[in-house]
């Protein structure tokens, strides 16, 4: 999908789904680069003027080593990128390439775990209380 800047126009919007849809094609079927693997192209994002793309992507696995080769084989590759985006998509200017590594996975996993963190801590707070209270009620009372 590709991302959408506040006040974006509609041609833009659509112009950047077609750049992210052929740039993914174009990464799948057509890199040879050994350093690209496996790949997916997460976002796109034009300047008004379609001078530059910013390509978002994430990659398998997500460690520092293979993010920094992919990085460079998608670098090495923007050229022959562009020039094969040139040729499928009809714009006036065809965008200058910046790759950027997508963060949101990783997030994303980091916020689930802190979710499923919290989630267990209040269980066991809520089975620590339910003993308590089951105690409680199950101790006889005192006789005087």
């Amino acid at each position: 999908m590709a991302r959408q800047r506040p006040g974006g126009s509609s041609r833009g919007v659509r112009v950047g789904e077609q750049v992210h849809h052929e740039l993914a094609e174009l990464v799948r079927g057509e890199l040879k680069d050994p350093r690209v693997g496996m790949v997916t192209i997460t976002g796109v994002e034009l300047t008004p003027d379609y001078a530059y793309a910013t390509v978002y992507f994430s990659v398998l696995p997500d460690d520092e080593t293979t993010v920094a080769e992919t990085l460079a084989g998608l670098r090495r590759a923007a050229g022959f990128l562009r020039s094969q985006l040139g040729r499928r998509v009809r714009i006036h200017t065809t965008p200058e390439l910046r790759f950027v590594h997508d963060r949101s996975t990783e997030r994303g996993i980091a916020m689930s775990k802190l979710i499923d963190e919290a989630n267990r801590r209040h269980a066991e707070a809520d089975d620590r209380r339910s003993a308590a209270e089951d105690g409680a009620i199950r101790k006889p009372p005192d006789a005087h």
